[in-house]
């Protein structure tokens, strides 16, 4: 990959730019036990998590659903979606990366599995929000990283070139996804990991 070639940034934003903890949510919900990774897995990996995330159920249905499906109370369905959204507090470096890169001249886009309700949590929590010069989320457009239509259609809507884009995201599998319709990928660990892979690149040098 050649970085001259660069010319769009592209972010997820669990665990890139704002803390994604399922985990955290079952336990702050259920409490500390045992079976929290087990339940952790049955309700974020079930199929009405994955219909929130591709924008086929509104949050009131997903707490619905997991009542019915889990035998969840209407108290503990309520609190996962409270704490979903609670929970995602921006990482250290994060946005100083954002910043750092659109002062270099990069076009900054966002790119994520997400539903309305947690975006619209995020843009009153936090100001990142319109450093980036275009979004895509899954809710809206209805597929789910890493099929390769939720790329083409940031692509698309934004009229950019495969070829000049680096995608920024904590899951291989998704960089995978990236990479497969020509994008250049940075596997997500901590902001500092990425600010040296981006200067590695020559995407970022050092300041003065």
């Amino acid at each position: 990959m050649s970085s001259k070639s660069i010319k769009n940034i592209i972010f997820d934003l669990g665990n890139v730019i704002v803390r994604w903890s399922p985990v955290e949510v079952i336990r702050l919900t259920f409490g500390d036990s045992e079976r929290v990774n087990t339940i952790t897995k049955q309700i974020f990996q079930s199929p009405i998590w994955l219909s929130a995330n591709r924008g086929e159920l509104t949050e009131a249905e997903v707490q619905t659903a997991l009542q019915k499906e889990f035998g969840l109370s209407v108290i503990q369905a309520e609190k996962i979606c409270y704490y979903v959204k609670h929970t995602q507090l921006v990482l250290f470096g994060s946005i100083e990366l954002l910043h750092r890169v659109k002062e270099a001249g990069y076009n900054v886009y966002a790119l994520s599995d997400n539903v309305p309700e947690i975006v619209t949590h995020l843009k009153q929590q936090y100001d990142f929000w319109p450093l980036f010069d275009g979004v895509v989320i899954s809710a809206d457009v209805g597929y789910l990283k890493p099929s390769p239509e939720i790329y083409q259609t940031l692509i698309e809507q934004y009229q950019l070139d495969a070829q000049e884009c680096l995608f920024i995201d904590d899951m291989p599998y998704n960089i995978e996804g990236a990479e497969a319709i020509g994008m250049a990928g940075i596997q997500f660990q901590n902001a500092e990991q990425c600010e040296r892979e981006l200067k590695m690149l020559g995407i970022l040098v050092d300041e003065e």
